[in-house]
């Protein structure tokens, strides 16, 4: 099988369906934390806004300028993060690095649903587009948790 030929499985119906309906875009007004990541590689960026609500996550909004699969996983973690905790952001984020370096283990519960992306793990050169959204969403949090 060609390396195109696999590159286009890649792009499979569920995750241009992610990527057509991603939650929570859009800005917050007066967010208490906003953090921008970009893939230089790819050019791919993502802009985050949080509330929180003691230690969870209230609200996000996101800006999503990234590929389909950046788009799919920008989908993923809006549709599991609200009413989470930071440890369970930072597990998640964690989980899926390790998906993507090439382990066989899918990212617990609320983030089984990367799973949909396990057949990236063979293109490193996407790696970085894919945790965009749950990198800066941690890293939003985590300022948000400073600043309380």
């Amino acid at each position: 099988m060609s390396d195109e030929t696999d590159l286009i499985k890649l792009y499979s119906g569920r995750i241009l369906a992610l990527a057509a309906d991603i939650p929570h875009l859009g800005r917050l007004d007066a967010p208490h934390a906003t953090v921008t990541r970009r893939s230089p590689l790819c050019g791919s960026s993502v802009t985050v806004d949080v509330r929180m609500d003691g230690g969870q996550l209230a609200d996000l909004g996101q800006d999503v300028k990234a590929c389909a699969l950046g788009q799919a996983a920008a989908a993923i973690t809006a549709g599991a993060a609200v009413g989470a905790d930071l440890d369970t952001i930072e597990k998640g984020r964690d989980q899926l690095k390790a998906m993507l370096k090439g382990s066989d283990a899918i990212p617990d519960a609320p983030f089984d649903g990367f799973e949909v992306l396990s057949p990236a793990a063979s293109y490193k050169n996407r790696h970085a587009s894919i945790l965009l959204s749950i990198e800066a969403l941690a890293e939003a949090m985590s300022t948000a948790h400073q600043k309380a």
